[in-house]
C-alpha cells in the first residue's frame, strides 16, 4: 500500500504542475485543432489529443504540454493496474477501478464529464465556447484522481478493520492463556490420587508400628517391676479403680 500511495503522490505532483499551465494546454489544443480543421467538435477523447500532438503540432511548447497530459493519463492507467494487483479488493474497489479504466480508455467519450468542487479547472476556462469544447478533457485527470483516492481510503479502512479484528482475537487468546496458567500449575503440583492413597497407607502402617512399639515398651516395663518385687501384680497406670 505504501508503494501505491507513493506512486499516487507522484502523479498528483505532476498534475499540479500541469494545472498551473492549463492556459498553455488550451492554447495548444486550439492551435492543433485549427491545423487539423477540427474546430467544430469538442475534444472528446485521449486518442484525439494524441492525434493532434502526433500530426498537427507546429511548436515545441504545444508538443510539450500535450505530451505532459498524455503522460499523466498513461501513469494513471499504470497506477490502476498497480492497485488491482496490490489488493484483491471487493465489489466497491473493483467498481472504482472499472470506472477509472473506462475513463482512461483512449476511445472513451470525455465530452460530458465535469470535475466538480473542490476542482475549479472548468471555471478557469475563459468563455462558453471553451467550456463546451474543453470541459471534458480538463476534467478527466482530476475525476480519475478522485476515484483513486477514494479507492485508497476505502482499502486502508478495510485493512485497519482486519488488523483490529486480528489483534482483538490475539489479545483474547493471550488473556485466556494467562488465566489458564494457575489452573495448569495447580494441576501439575497436585499428586495423583494413587500416590495419595499410597502415602496414606504407609502413614497408617507407620502409626501401627509406633503404637505396637509403645505397647511392647510398656509391657517390658511392667514385667521388670513385677520380677524385681516392687510390684506384686502387673503395673497399671495410676488412676481411680473400682
Amino acid at each position: 500500500m505504501n508503494e501505491v500511495k507513493e506512486a499516487l503522490r507522484n502523479v498528483e505532483l505532476n498534475y499540479k504542475r500541469f494545472v498551473q499551465q492549463q492556459f498553455t494546454f488550451i492554447r495548444a489544443l486550439e492551435h492543433t485543432r485549427e491545423h487539423a480543421h477540427d474546430t467544430l467538435k469538442p475534444v472528446a477523447s485521449i486518442s484525439q489529443v494524441q492525434m493532434y500532438m502526433d500530426h498537427h503540432c507546429e511548436n515545441s511548447t504545444d508538443q510539450r504540454i500535450l505530451s505532459m497530459f498524455l503522460n499523466i493519463c498513461d501513469n494513471l492507467s499504470k497506477l490502476c493496474y498497480k492497485l488491482e494487483t496490490t489488493h484483491p479488493g471487493d465489489s466497491k474497489t473493483n467498481g472504482i477501478l472499472e470506472r477509472c479504466r473506462l475513463l482512461l480508455s483512449h476511445s472513451n467519450d470525455l465530452s460530458t464529464i465535469r470535475a466538480n468542487y473542490p476542482h475549479d479547472v472548468v471555471n478557469h476556462l475563459s468563455c462558453h465556447e471553451a467550456r463546451n469544447h474543453y470541459g471534458g478533457v480538463v476534467s478527466l485527470i482530476p475525476v480519475v484522481l478522485d476515484y483513486i483516492n477514494e479507492w485508497v481510503a476505502y482499502s486502508e479502512k478495510v485493512l485497519r478493520h482486519k488488523l483490529y479484528n486480528v489483534s482483538g482475537i490475539s489479545a483474547i487468546s493471550e488473556r485466556k492463556a494467562t488465566q489458564d496458567v494457575p489452573a495448569r500449575a495447580a494441576t501439575s503440583q497436585a499428586p495423583p490420587s494413587g500416590h495419595l492413597e499410597a502415602q496414606t497407607s504407609v502413614s497408617n502402617k507407620d502409626n501401627a508400628r509406633v503404637q505396637g512399639s509403645k505397647h511392647v515398651q510398656k509391657k517390658n516395663l511392667n514385667d521388670t517391676y513385677y520380677h524385681s518385687g516392687k510390684l506384686k501384680s502387673p503395673w497399671k497406670p495410676p488412676g481411680r479403680h473400682a
